[in-house]
């Protein structure tokens, strides 16, 4: 089995199909398997994943998970899987033709742990909004992108073993659980390798836990999030040699991304202070930092003005 493709299925009628003939037509030239898990749903998802199973009893693997949240079905799921290489598939995107071909091809040339893809930000008709270059392994800071990056674990395929000599898992029970473990992996290998074209369809779903219209108090999830990936770079003795990525990753997460969050609810005005109080104890001299200083100066600003907030 060369590869294991983990997909946490949460009331994913409408886009499940899409999903799962992607994969199936992607093992035309590769022999893998799809581990459908169901986390509680209450649609028609469960019914689908039988159907898949009953039609495709070789590939398709029906599974479920009671314990809430995709980190624990992704942690599930890797523990059953059996494919030399695993793959955290969402159950709304698609992936590529030959996607899972090209990927386990690099990764066997390259005897890579890890391989990184391009991915296409799509709309919900598949309409291209934006593309995810990968990191390329090419270049001698490649370690540094990677760690700055913030990408989800679909874009990303990694050798099992590798996988479960380090012990890696997603931390479970909150959101932005997937940056907390990504960005860290590149600290274990020095066997990457990148294929930068859009083998993955991440689609742009309004419904999605992290795109919700309404306050949601698992926006701080992000503080102890960022606490316990601060603390992986310490237990790998890096915090130093990336300090400037770490700080940007903070930058970024705080005053970028979780504040568009905090400002748009007014239960989310807390989060500024607490940015201010995560900053100030981890990197009181982020103004300085040279990724920032890089950015555009209207970006510079937002960033300062979120600070202050």
């Amino acid at each position: 089995m060369e590869i294991s493709v983990i997909i946490p299925v949460y009331n994913a009628e409408k886009y499940l199909r899409r999903c799962v003939d992607s994969v199936l037509k992607s093992f035309e030239k590769i022999k893998g398997e799809i581990l459908l898990i169901d986390n509680n749903s209450t649609d028609g998802s469960s019914k689908i994943i039988q159907d898949y199973a009953k039609k495709h009893p070789k590939i398709v693997r029906s599974l479920k998970c009671d314990k809430w949240g995709a980190a624990a079905v992704r942690n599930y799921g890797a523990k059953k899987a059996s494919g030399e290489f695993l793959w955290f598939v969402d159950a709304d995107d698609y992936i590529a033709k030959d996607a899972t071909s090209e990927l386990i091809t690099q990764a066997k040339k390259q005897k890579a742990d890890l391989v990184m893809m391009g991915a296409e930000r799509v709309d919900e008709s598949g309409n291209s909004l934006s593309y995810l270059s990968a990191v390329d392994a090419g270049d001698p800071d490649y370690k540094s992108r990677f760690i700055r990056y913030g990408m989800g674990p679909w874009q990303v395929v990694v050798r099992r073993a590798w996988w479960e000599k380090h012990g890696f898992c997603f931390m479970e029970g909150y959101i932005h659980e997937d940056m907390e473990l990504m960005s860290s992996l590149i600290l274990y290998t020095d066997k990457f390798a990148s294929v930068d074209k859009p083998l993955y369809f991440y689609c742009q779903n309004d419904e999605s836990v992290l795109h919700k219209h309404k306050f949601n108090p698992h926006i701080f999830d992000i503080f102890p999030v960022l606490k316990s990936f601060y603390k992986k770079f310490e237990e790998a003795g890096a915090e130093t040699l990336y300090h400037d990525e770490l700080e940007w990753f903070f930058i970024w997460n705080l005053l970028i991304d979780s504040a568009k969050d905090f400002g748009k609810f007014a239960e989310g005005k807390p989060g500024f202070g607490r940015s201010r109080e995560m900053l100030l104890k981890y990197f009181p001299g982020w103004r300085r930092n040279k990724f920032l200083r890089q950015k555009p100066l209207k970006l510079q600003l937002l960033v300062r003005l979120n600070y202050y907030k």
